[in-house]
Protein backbone atom coordinates (compact mmCIF):
# COMPACT_ATOMS: atom_id res chain seq x y z
CA UNK A 1 0.00 0.00 0.00
CA UNK A 2 1.43 3.39 -0.94
CA UNK A 3 1.90 5.86 1.89
CA UNK A 4 -0.53 8.23 0.15
CA UNK A 5 -3.33 5.65 0.69
CA UNK A 6 -2.99 5.71 4.48
CA UNK A 7 -6.08 7.67 5.61
CA UNK A 8 -4.48 9.56 8.51
CA UNK A 9 -1.59 10.76 6.36
CA UNK A 10 -3.98 11.80 3.62
CA UNK A 11 -6.07 13.79 6.11
CA UNK A 12 -2.96 15.44 7.59
CA UNK A 13 -1.77 16.39 4.10
CA UNK A 14 -5.18 17.89 3.28
CA UNK A 15 -5.11 19.82 6.56
CA UNK A 16 -1.66 21.22 5.76
CA UNK A 17 -2.90 22.30 2.31
CA UNK A 18 -5.91 23.97 3.94
CA UNK A 19 -3.66 25.88 6.34
CA UNK A 20 -1.57 27.07 3.39
CA UNK A 21 -4.69 28.22 1.51
CA UNK A 22 -6.02 29.92 4.65
CA UNK A 23 -2.71 31.74 5.14
CA UNK A 24 -3.08 33.16 1.64
CA UNK A 25 -6.67 34.32 2.32
CA UNK A 26 -5.65 35.94 5.61
CA UNK A 27 -2.70 37.66 3.90
CA UNK A 28 -5.09 39.03 1.27
CA UNK A 29 -7.30 40.37 4.07
CA UNK A 30 -4.35 42.23 5.63
CA UNK A 31 -3.13 43.47 2.25
CA UNK A 32 -6.56 44.94 1.48
CA UNK A 33 -7.07 46.51 4.90
CA UNK A 34 -7.32 50.00 3.35
CA UNK A 35 -9.29 49.01 0.24
CA UNK A 36 -12.78 50.57 0.32
CA UNK A 37 -15.67 48.07 0.47
CA UNK A 38 -13.33 45.08 0.90
CA UNK A 39 -14.94 42.28 2.90
CA UNK A 40 -12.63 40.10 4.99
CA UNK A 41 -12.84 36.38 4.18
CA UNK A 42 -11.91 33.15 5.90
CA UNK A 43 -12.05 29.46 4.98
CA UNK A 44 -14.16 26.74 6.53
CA UNK A 45 -12.07 23.89 7.91
CA UNK A 46 -12.07 20.68 5.86
CA UNK A 47 -14.72 18.11 6.76
CA UNK A 48 -13.19 14.70 7.43
CA UNK A 49 -16.37 12.93 8.60
CA UNK A 50 -16.60 10.80 5.43
CA UNK A 51 -12.94 9.79 5.65
CA UNK A 52 -13.28 8.94 9.32
CA UNK A 53 -16.29 6.73 8.63
CA UNK A 54 -14.46 4.78 5.91
CA UNK A 55 -11.16 4.55 7.80
CA UNK A 56 -10.35 1.29 9.49
CA UNK A 57 -10.30 2.95 12.89
CA UNK A 58 -13.93 3.91 13.13
CA UNK A 59 -15.11 6.04 16.01
CA UNK A 60 -17.71 4.28 18.10
CA UNK A 61 -19.88 5.83 20.78
CA UNK A 62 -20.01 2.91 23.21
CA UNK A 63 -21.22 4.90 26.19
CA UNK A 64 -23.94 7.53 26.56
CA UNK A 65 -21.38 9.78 28.29
CA UNK A 66 -19.21 9.96 25.16
CA UNK A 67 -19.29 13.21 23.24
CA UNK A 68 -21.31 13.04 20.05
CA UNK A 69 -19.15 14.06 17.04
CA UNK A 70 -20.32 17.22 15.33
CA UNK A 71 -21.19 17.07 11.66
CA UNK A 72 -20.11 19.92 9.45
CA UNK A 73 -21.99 20.50 6.22
CA UNK A 74 -19.36 22.68 4.52
CA UNK A 75 -17.12 21.48 1.75
CA UNK A 76 -13.35 21.60 1.88
CA UNK A 77 -11.75 25.00 1.45
CA UNK A 78 -15.10 26.77 1.19
CA UNK A 79 -15.53 30.34 2.34
CA UNK A 80 -16.63 30.57 5.95
CA UNK A 81 -19.68 32.81 5.77
CA UNK A 82 -20.52 32.50 9.47
CA UNK A 83 -18.07 35.13 10.66
CA UNK A 84 -19.44 38.58 11.36
CA UNK A 85 -17.07 41.45 10.85
CA UNK A 86 -17.31 45.03 11.99
CA UNK A 87 -17.83 47.28 8.97
CA UNK A 88 -16.06 50.64 8.87
CA UNK A 89 -17.61 53.74 7.29
CA UNK A 90 -15.65 53.13 4.06
CA UNK A 91 -17.22 49.66 3.86
CA UNK A 92 -14.06 47.76 4.81
CA UNK A 93 -14.38 44.92 7.31
CA UNK A 94 -10.71 44.11 7.98
CA UNK A 95 -9.46 44.37 11.56
CA UNK A 96 -5.68 44.10 11.78
CA UNK A 97 -5.83 42.69 15.29
CA UNK A 98 -8.30 39.95 14.37
CA UNK A 99 -6.42 39.02 11.21
CA UNK A 100 -3.06 38.84 12.98
CA UNK A 101 -4.58 36.63 15.69
CA UNK A 102 -5.92 34.32 12.98
CA UNK A 103 -2.53 34.30 11.23
CA UNK A 104 -0.74 33.37 14.47
CA UNK A 105 -3.28 30.64 15.27
CA UNK A 106 -3.08 29.30 11.73
CA UNK A 107 0.72 29.14 11.94
CA UNK A 108 0.63 27.24 15.25
CA UNK A 109 -1.94 24.78 13.90
CA UNK A 110 0.11 24.26 10.72
CA UNK A 111 3.22 23.52 12.79
CA UNK A 112 1.27 21.02 14.91
CA UNK A 113 -0.09 19.21 11.84
CA UNK A 114 3.37 19.20 10.24
CA UNK A 115 4.84 17.72 13.41
CA UNK A 116 2.17 14.99 13.50
CA UNK A 117 2.82 14.16 9.84
CA UNK A 118 6.59 13.99 10.39
CA UNK A 119 6.22 11.79 13.46
CA UNK A 120 3.78 9.50 11.63
CA UNK A 121 6.28 9.03 8.82
CA UNK A 122 9.03 8.34 11.37
CA UNK A 123 6.87 5.63 12.97
CA UNK A 124 6.27 4.01 9.60
CA UNK A 125 10.02 4.05 8.87
CA UNK A 126 10.66 2.50 12.27
CA UNK A 127 8.07 -0.20 11.60
CA UNK A 128 9.67 -1.18 8.30
CA UNK A 129 13.14 -1.14 9.83
CA UNK A 130 14.75 1.95 8.29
Amino acid sequence: MPISDIPILSMLRTRMQWHQARQQVLAENVANADTPNFQARDLSPPDFSRELQTASLGLARTDTNHIVPQRSGGSQFADDGTARYEIRPRGNSVSHEDEMMKVAGNQMDYEAVTSLYTHSLALIKLAIGR
